[in-house]
């Protein structure tokens, strides 16, 4: 992590309509942990991992790749993003491909499948932190990926590089954003093509707490947050913008469609806020974190990481520590010693919840095939799950959920209706370490081995519908692609509008029995709704909430 000598700076100014706050509909992202160990009290890889399962962390991104961890996280379904540290860089590209090869061979494919790598980053804040390797870090990451291709794992593990925002030269308003001259033509446009040829993305580390931290009276405490507040527009677009996050993550994103890369992916590798600190003020506080990291992963899980200018963006994010590390910066104080969400007796710094809702963990979760695990072993595991109490019927050919007939969908939904039948029982979505539990919704391929919907009765009349639809969105349901203009709006019915509530409330408590009545204002079916009632209408109702 760099400490920002620039920052994004937005007055604000008139009020915004409310339905601006955060409502953008985007593809699920995932949110994830950055796992640092710059410190000589941290647990032992094995209890922290345990952790990581405790809290329902299902993403990691690290900064080496440490065999002992790589094996601690084997067979757990955590995704890692593993590092080739900056010291590493001048080896990897002035050895040509060579040295690469040996590196990812033995930290990378070593551990793969069963350690789920699926990204290699080359290096960290490298323009910040070792400027004089800017020149070699595009070779290094070439390299690398060469590396990866020759072992065939090219398709599956990709390689990116963490920026720092020191990168983006100009960032207010977003849409004046771009990178620095030193860095926009010799190093970023060659990089930003290699990441797009190979399918990849730019990982960008973005704090707003510092520009929060430097100039308080000028930025308000709810905008860096991310709570509710006036926001502010762009003056050149109009955009408006209620989270300092997303106006940095778009001063970044205009910078690269200045260089012509207006669809390439972004991920956040880190952020976050620090939970003391003195030297920065009352900008440091365990109140700020809490709010600022839980407003953060509440934000992906929910799938509304999308930003004003791209609404549809999938986004991960990494927060910006797992612990507290007592050998960063310089003495007890430094705020780099307490960004961690967790004390090293793995205690909690303050209260967070990855599964959503800043609680316990209530919100859905289902049990995913892990495609690396290979078809040999998700066939032995779909056998077992079949002949121990799943519900396999609707993958049978002819049946409901036969296509996609690939071995993933099928062992996918075999995982998880043994899953959902042992109440998502620990251990129940494991099968060898060729499964894990997603607490974001699935690829739309995925069928639900139960599925049912629930939808409006229109005999119950208007006046007893709006109610029912007034209820259900003030008590869970999703309701925002229903207001005008939006993408269910249409059709205007009170019947179309009101089974789209329903159904949202309905899956959103786990199709639990009682919660698809509406006073007899809503039944249950258990075939695909017609558009009638389901705007964007899908066999999955996954798709639907």
């Amino acid at each position: 992590m760099a400490v920002l000598t620039r920052f994004i700076v937005f007055l604000l100014g008139a009020a915004l309509p409310p339905l601006l706050l955060f409502f953008h509909a985007a593809e699920a992202g995932e949110v994830g942990v950055n796992y640092g160990r710059v410190a000589n009290d941290l647990p032992d890889p094995a209890a922290v991992v345990q952790l990581l399962q405790r809290h329902g962390i299902t993403s990691v991104k690290v900064f080496d790749a440490d065999a002992r961890v790589l094996a601690s996280l084997a067979n757990t379904g955590i995704k890692v993003m593993v590092m080739l540290p900056n010291e590493n860089i001048a080896a990897a590209a002035d050895q040509g491909s060579s040295y690469a090869l040996d590196w990812v061979r033995e930290h990378v494919a070593a551990h793969h499948p069963a350690t789920r790598i699926h990204a290699v980053a080359v290096g960290n804040e490298v323009f910040d932190s070792s400027p004089d390797l800017a020149w070699r870090l595009l070779p290094a990451m070439a390299n690398v990926h060469k590396a990866l291709a020759d072992l065939d794992l090219a398709n599956t593990i990709k390689v990116t590089t963490p920026v720092a925002f020191s990168a983006v030269d100009v960032s207010f308003p977003p849409s004046a954003g771009r990178f620095r001259t030193d860095l926009a033509e010799p190093v970023m446009r060659p990089m930003l093509e290699l990441l797009q040829h190979t399918g990849s993305y730019l990982t960008v580390n973005l704090y707003p707490f510092f520009a929060y931290a430097d100039l308080p009276d000028k930025i308000s405490r709810d905008y860096f947050l991310g709570n509710p507040n006036p926001g502010v527009r762009d003056p050149v677009t109009g955009l408006a913008y209620t989270s300092l996050l997303d106006a940095q993550l778009d001063a970044t994103l205009f910078a690269m469609d200045k260089l012509g890369f207006t669809s390439l992916d972004v991920c956040i590798g880190e952020t976050g806020s620090p939970s003391v600190g003195s030297s920065r003020g009352p900008a440091a506080s365990k109140e700020n974190a809490m709010a600022y990291n839980n407003n953060v992963i509440n934000r992906v899980l929910s799938s509304t990481m999308g930003t004003p200018h791209r609404p549809g963006a999938d986004v991960d994010v990494y927060i910006f520590a797992l612990f507290n590390e007592n050998q960063k910066g310089f003495g007890a104080d430094d705020i780099e010693r307490h960004f961690g969400l967790f004390y090293p007796d793995m205690e909690k710094v303050y209260e967070f919840d990855f599964h959503g809702g800043g609680g316990e963990p209530t919100a859905e979760s289902w049990c995913v095939a892990d495609a690396g695990a290979g078809d040999e072993r998700l066939l032995a595991a779909l056998n077992y799950a079949c002949a121990n109490g799943a519900d396999c019927e609707a993958i049978q050919p002819g049946a409901a959920c036969f296509e996609p007939n690939t071995m993933v969908a099928h062992a996918s939904y075999a995982f998880n209706s043994y899953y959902q039948r042992n109440q998502r029982a620990t251990g129940t979505c494991d099968f060898a370490g060729a499964a894990y539990i997603a607490y974001h919704k699935p690829d739309a391929g995925t069928c639900d081995p139960s599925t049912s919907w629930c939808v409006a009765n229109a005999a119950a009349g208007d006046e007893r519908l709006l109610a029912a639809l007034n209820y259900a969105c003030a008590n869970g349901a999703n309701c925002e692609a229903i207001q005008p203009g939006a993408a269910c709006f249409e059709p205007n019915t009170m019947a179309a509008h009101a089974s789209y509530a329903f159904n949202s409330y309905y899956q959103r408590n786990h199709r639990a029995s009682g919660t698809c009545d509406f006073a007899g204002a809503a039944y249950i079916v258990y075939q695909a709704p017609s558009e009638l009632h389901f705007p964007t209408v899908s066999s999955l109702f996954l798709a639907l909430v």
